[in-house]
């Protein structure tokens, strides 16, 4: 670990230095990608300073105590070190997590698509839930989430609902919910009282900007439409909205949310590079045969991740065997728990990995 730490602190001092030349501090997309890799570098150096201070210290104590003659001196050195070994232990522990290769997307801004699967209208009411657990939970940690474009489902909720979430780490918070989520209630819509099993999918992409995925404009068609849903007057009159079409994909993507229709044009090409961004990664990956399929991360829209049973009040996520018996908090945004123990097991799996 520490030849690893003395590696990372000649690249950040190497880095330093890099970012002061004429030459860099002109290219402003190499400029940046320096300053975000010297930022994430120096967390890592004040930490191993802080533990080679600390390691230095227990040396000199344990030196006192083995050669001083004064039985005071060597109490106080006895001590000193009581102190010192569980904070070295500490130290090497957040060492360790920080040298976990830390996924580049994560500071992201983030797109979250929920569309409903099998269970008809039942499936759309279902992924109207999801859609407000996830509205509640980015409001109390800070996120900020905006509707782009939906489609509602005709006994409530959404066939269909894209949003953007905004905010410190939005993709890192949120990537492990990709995937399908399933309930278990009895629906609104059936007379007999039977309990049914219903699907919706969740898919979160990195939001990506134009310097890392290009599109040639002459494959997209846009067609412009007038908005529907709320808004007023200038939203359902104006030719605003905006529908993209990826020709050689075949991916359509539409946001209606902006009254300007340069604004939706933004946001909607926005959405399109995630969404090209995510099939490449999906082809790298497949070429990469021997790359790890995380349990917990691998992303893919068909994986059954977790499952909401409403007449035992459970919540269970299937990848790490984990389960609460709250589900009305749960529904109501408090997902943290989940959130934080998917992000446990995911470092833990790659600690394992690089053993």
């Amino acid at each position: 670990m520490i030849e690893k730490l003395e590696e990372i602190k000649d690249r950040f001092e190497e880095v330093g230095q890099l970012i002061v030349q004429p030459d860099i501090m002109s290219d402003i997309k190499k400029y940046s990608q320096l300053s975000k890799e010297y930022s994430d570098l120096e967390k890592i150096v004040k930490k191993f300073d802080a533990y080679k201070e600390i390691l230095s210290n227990i040396s000199n104590a344990k030196e006192v105590i083995k050669t001083e003659k004064d039985e005071e001196f060597r109490d106080m050195a006895k001590s000193e070190l009581e102190d010192l070994l569980p904070l070295k232990e500490d130290l090497e522990e957040e060492l360790k997590q920080m040298l976990i290769p830390k996924d580049p997307n994560d500071d992201k801004d983030a797109i979250l698509e929920i569309r409903a699967g099998t269970g008809g209208d039942e499936a759309a009411i279902f992924a109207g839930d999801l859609f407000r657990m996830y509205q509640r939970f980015c409001e109390r940690v800070g996120l900020k989430l905006t509707v782009l474009d939906l489609t509602e489902g005709s006994s409530g909720g959404y066939k269909e609902i894209v949003s953007t979430v905004t905010g410190s780490e939005a993709y890192g918070t949120l990537k492990f919910e990709s995937g399908v989520h399933r309930v278990q209630r009895v629906p609104q819509t059936e007379t007999q009282g039977r309990v049914h099993t219903s699907a919706a999918t969740v898919a979160v992409l990195p939001e990506m900007d134009d310097v890392e995925v290009e599109i040639d404009m002459n494959d997209v068609r846009k067609d412009t439409f007038c908005s529907s849903g709320p808004g007023g007057q200038s939203v359902n009159t104006t030719y605003s909205a905006v529908r993209l079409t990826h020709i050689p994909t075949g991916l359509v993507v539409s946001c209606q949310d902006q009254k300007s229709q340069l604004k939706n044009f933004d946001k909607a090409l926005k959405v399109l590079r995630s969404r090209l961004y995510e099939i490449e990664l999906a082809k790298h990956n497949e070429e990469v045969g021997g790359m790890r399929k995380s349990m917990v991360g691998s992303g893919d829209r068909s994986d059954k991740i977790r499952t909401y049973n409403y007449p035992q009040s459970r919540v269970t996520d299937h990848r790490i065997n984990y389960s609460q018996h709250n589900l009305p908090a749960v529904m109501d945004g408090e997902i943290d728990e989940f959130i934080e123990q998917l992000k446990l097991a995911d470092s833990a799996e790659k600690m394992n990995e690089d053993h």
